[in-house]
């Protein structure tokens, strides 16, 4: 196994005092210094005309060697990634599956100026706001609008409490404005589905209780 490039060798001057040595053994009557030197150089440039083809050689294979190593890994790469794409997609198919309502989708248009519907809000979550207070979306979904409407049409119930008001003065409402409905869930718990529908009738009602641009959009960034 050659270890230097013999390409870069080059060919002794055999004529010279130093390697007359060498052609000591080659000479005879027939065979003067000249001559020997010409038959140590035809040697040494046959010697390494040989090591240059042994030199590609060792070339040649040490390429293959590398490409056929490279090629290795990328199918091992390829086959690495095939199997993740297989299983990110069980696990994609899995999930659809199983939170099928976390991949319904959004239509992207623009939002209704207005409800589809007329709804009642309940007089609790609208004096909320009114006092620019936070209020849970659970007001505005549909359970939420249905308590309301419910409670608008059944409960008879004239009773005043004392509240504080906007400018810090006890002003008499109606109970029912006063207390939370006993049903609640809180925002981060609303189904994507539930949120959706709730959104655009917190809207309406921002808008409705004389709410700026700015004020109507600035809360819903949070979400």
């Amino acid at each position: 196994l050659l270890t230097a490039d013999p390409n870069l060798e080059q060919c002794p001057d055999f004529t010279s005092p130093s390697l007359q040595d060498s052609c000591l053994p080659l000479l005879s009557t027939s065979v003067d210094d000249a001559q020997a030197a010409d038959i140590l150089r035809a040697s040494w440039l046959a010697t390494n005309a040989a090591y240059k083809r042994q030199w590609q050689l060792q070339l040649d294979a040490a390429t293959h060697k590398t490409t056929e190593h490279e090629r290795l890994l990328a199918e091992a790469e390829a086959q690495r990634c095939a199997t993740q794409d297989v299983q990110d997609a069980a696990l994609l198919d899995k999930d659809r599956k199983k939170n099928h309502i976390h991949h319904i989708p959004i239509p992207d248009r623009p939002r209704p100026s207005r409800a589809a519907e007329t709804f009642i809000v309940s007089d609790f979550a609208l004096r909320k706001l009114d006092k620019a207070q936070f209020i849970e979306l659970y007001y505005w979904t549909n359970k939420g609008l249905a308590d309301a409407r419910l409670d608008f049409k059944t409960v008879d119930d004239d009773s005043m409490v004392p509240t504080i008001g906007v400018d810090g003065s006890t002003v008499w409402t109606a109970a029912s404005a006063a207390r939370p409905s006993t049903g609640v869930i809180t925002d981060h718990l609303l189904q994507p589905l539930d949120f959706s529908k709730a959104v655009p009738h917190y809207i309406d009602s921002l808008e409705q209780r004389g709410w700026a641009a700015p004020q109507v959009t600035g809360p819903l960034t949070i979400y």
